[in-house]
């Protein structure tokens, strides 16, 4: 059948709907006149026929009407309208044999009842089915650019991607068969298609097929189950895509256009993140919202969340002019309708950050402007100071005296028994973070709601561990891992950005959320998944060497003894940290004595304060090494 000519019909499908159905309806009668009297009816019965094919029309039309066969999508059929159907012709069949024996009395053959109910059913099924087949036959005309795949995965998600594959005409796929490792579905079929086997009959297959790509459509499936699949379809040299979670299927509609690459977050096989969007979108529709550090991965994931919520207005602030320039034409782009202002300054600069909150009067903060990187901020531990410690008060009262309502700020686990400057002053940011709420809530009629979020390292962010993996594979090696035992907590900037707005909105004050992180990842691990990823052989393709442990690393990292120390909140993902809360007299003249130490370049006098404020911090031995160099001079001098 033409395709136009299809098209036009099925634009159309209800008034045919209905054709169709009368013709049905008298098609099954006359059958089964004919099948009852065995193509030979008696002059006798021809008057029945002709009185009774007008009521079985009517009737059965009134029926399918009332049952909504008309509004079934003829190229979706599928088992629940099945059972629709059955009902309606089960409706049908018995208001017309009731209407029949009422007006022409016993006389009528009483098995054409029968006869007529089976032939209506069957004809009807049949003729939607023929029509769904051409649909899905005519999208794959033969072509020599058609790729022939496998789909890992014969449930729920697999079927809706086979049903995707039929019934879109833009995607080129043929679909070889199915490969599930439950046994117990070998040699079954779906909608037609084969269930072949397991992941391990997948290179013996992929040969025997000619296929070209497998699609994985597990979406629950583990990153060793995801790993090991992704080995097989190396060896059987077969490209391996991935199918969302269903979540993401629902969110986005489009099934085909998500079909994306295996990503080194699927191996690591962490749970999909669920979220309170009406709450996240009570928190901030209609609300002015500022973003420091707008530019850096956690900044901007959390300006192109935000933006999905609606808010009045979006401050990005940022002293890295490219970064903040990128973010603000990707949100233009995206987001045409957001009132989006990027703000070109340092959280250092408190007259900056006067200006800024004075021009926009945020009612919501997050304050993600920090210095992350380890071993660089052991080696600079007076920058680190100005800027995570004192950046973070000086946004933190800006935001007070303009009249936020909501201050949040990005904390990190090296916060927890940190063993490096960073982690030390990130956990002193934490303390004045809760310190400047009690502050607000002493003067302020409304004071500021204050929370810290606290969580682990994120794949793929700027300095992360990824991107420098990914260089050294595409370089031909090596991979340089500091330990083999070394363990890192992960979870995606996606899902790190959304818990954060999740906690923000659940938070009361004084807070210190902790994200649940799951189980920690071996780096070495994570560094033979990426060169798996790239198509590579840990060790034959891409060598691995161990470099040791840099200035202030830990071997391993923690979340606050993350049973021990925390407590649950509604959400499953999210716990409170319940350590003691600050005393700001504590914190404020702790403070006097940093800036003091940092003005006269006393590293010692930086670590002795810190290590009063945070007594669980161990300084490193570098660290300690410039300190004791540091007060020497000072002594010489």
């Amino acid at each position: 059948m033409p395709v136009s000519l299809l098209d036009h019909l099925i634009r159309r499908r209800r008034l045919i709907t209905e054709g169709v159905g009368a013709t049905i309806a008298s098609a099954a009668l006359a059958s089964g006149f004919l099948l009852r009297f065995e193509f030979a009816v008696p002059p006798a019965y021809i008057p029945l026929l002709g009185n009774a094919l007008p009521a079985a029309i009517l009737l059965k039309l009134a029926v399918f009407r009332a049952f909504g066969l008309r509004h079934l999508a003829w190229r979706h059929i599928g088992f629940a309208d099945l059972f629709r159907i059955v009902a309606a012709h089960t409706a049908g069949s018995a208001l017309l044999a009731w209407t029949l024996w009422v007006t022409l009395g016993p006389g009528f053959p009483r098995s054409i009842y029968i006869l007529d109910f089976v032939l209506c059913l069957t004809l009807d099924v049949a003729t939607r089915g023929v029509v769904r087949t051409l649909y899905e036959t005519r999208l794959h005309p033969a072509s020599s650019g058609v790729r022939r795949v496998l789909i890992f995965g014969a449930g729920k998600a697999g079927v809706m991607l086979l049903n995707e594959l039929r019934t879109h005409p833009a995607v080129q796929y043929q679909v070889a068969g199915f490969l599930d490792d439950d046994p117990a579905k070998r040699d079954m079929r779906l909608h037609g298609i084969r269930i072949f086997g397991g992941r391990a009959d997948l290179p013996q297959l992929a040969a025997k097929l000619a296929i070209d790509e497998v699609l994985v459509a597990l979406p629950r499936a583990s990153g060793s189950d995801i790993t090991a699949i992704l080995e097989q379809c190396h060896t059987a040299q077969v490209v391996a895509k991935r199918v969302p979670a269903l979540s993401e299927i629902i969110e986005n509609k489009i099934l085909l256009d998500q079909i994306r690459e295996v990503r080194i977050e699927d191996l690591l096989g962490r749970p999909p993140t669920r979220l309170d969007e009406a709450k996240l979108a009570g928190s901030l529709c209609g609300q002015t919202v500022l973003v420091t550090g707008a530019g850096g991965s956690i900044g901007s994931e959390l300006c192109r969340q935000i933006a999905r919520h609606s808010p009045a207005a979006l401050i990005a602030f940022d002293h890295a002019e490219t970064a903040l320039y990128e973010i603000e034409q990707e949100l233009r782009t995206e987001r045409a309708g957001l009132c989006f202002h990027p703000e070109v300054g340092s959280v250092q600069n408190r007259a900056r950050l006067e200006e800024v909150f004075a021009r926009h009067r945020p009612a919501i903060v997050f304050h993600a402007a920090a210095y992350k990187h380890v071993p660089m901020m052991e080696s600079h531990a007076f920058e680190a100071v100005k800027n995570n410690v004192f950046g973070t008060r000086n946004v933190a009262r800006s935001a007070a005296n303009w009249g936020a309502q909501s201050f949040v700020m990005i904390s990190t686990d090296k916060a927890v028994r940190p063993t490096n400057i960073m982690g030390a002053t990130k956990r002193m940011a934490e303390l004045i973070c809760i310190a400047e709420g009690l502050r607000s809530s002493k003067r302020l009629s409304q004071p500021m709601k204050t929370v810290a979020v606290r969580f682990g390292n994120v794949l793929g962010s700027n300095g992360s561990v990824i991107p420098k993996f990914r260089k050294q594979i595409a370089k031909g090696g090596p991979v340089t891992v500091t330990h083999p035992d070394m363990r890192r907590f992960f979870m995606t900037i996606p899902e790190a950005a959304q818990l954060v707005l999740q906690a923000s909105a659940m938070g009361l004050g004084g807070e210190i959320f902790v994200l649940e992180m799951g189980e920690p990842v071996k780096i070495l691990d994570l560094a033979r998944k990426l060169i798996v990823l790239s198509g590579l052989r840990p060790d034959e393709d891409i060598s691995i060497e161990f470099s040791g442990l840099r200035p202030g690393e830990k071997m391993f990292e923690e979340l606050s003894a993350y049973e021990e120390n925390t407590v649950a909140t509604p959400h499953p993902q999210i716990r409170v940290f319940s350590g003691p809360a600050p005393q700001r007299a504590m914190v404020d003249e702790a403070l006097e004595r940093l800036r003091d130490a940092v003005r006269a370049r006393d590293t010692a006098g930086v670590v002795m304060v810190l290590k009063e404020v945070v007594p669980d911090y161990n300084p490193s031995t570098s660290v300690l090494r410039t300190a004791l160099q540091s007060r020497a001079r000072s002594v010489v001098a």
